[in-house]
């Protein structure tokens, strides 16, 4: 399948150790398989980074996962919202595996993560409003193993 990742450059040779911060499913070298999506993160990242360039990396993934610790959300949003939420705290619930597929809180879904999070909302609430925002997905790459296993750099565009 083809993967995306965006960025303010081109990433030929992804590795973990570049994550600077925990996300969504803690730190790691996330892609997805929405083109859109990977467009709005590069320019989102260089509008921050005041940077020229956003740039979208391309790359084949080998779907056989076989021999990889794998987590998969699928349609839990129960326990997708509370596993954004340990991993945002900094907890390293994500280590146990080397790749995670999920649901991604995209600006919308995150202040809906951030009103349960908060307190503001129970869990109830905060499913009932991540249920009407358009799906998005990502993977993250959580162990360099699983990087160099399943993921071969194709090309990349500016965008």
């Amino acid at each position: 399948m083809i993967v995306y990742h965006g960025s303010t450059e081109a990433v030929q040779n992804p590795d973990v150790r570049h994550s600077y911060r925990s996300l969504d499913f803690g730190m790691g070298f996330y892609v997805t398989t929405v083109r859109e999506q990977a467009e709005r993160w590069a320019r989102r990242k260089a509008d921050i980074l005041g940077k020229d360039k956003a740039i979208v990396s391309i790359y084949q993934m080998n779907d056989d996962t076989d021999g990889f610790l794998v987590k998969s959300f699928d349609e839990d949003l129960m326990e997708w919202i509370d596993f954004v939420c340990r991993c945002r705290d900094g907890e390293k619930d994500y280590l146990e595996y080397d790749l995670i597929f999920g649901k991604v809180a995209n600006d919308k879904v995150f202040r809906v993560v951030d009103m349960y999070h908060m307190g503001i909302w129970d869990k109830e609430r905060a499913l009932k409003e991540i249920k009407v925002y358009p799906v998005y997905d990502q993977i993250a790459f959580i162990s360099q193993k699983a990087i160099d296993g399943l993921l071969m750099f194709q090309t990349f565009e500016e965008v």
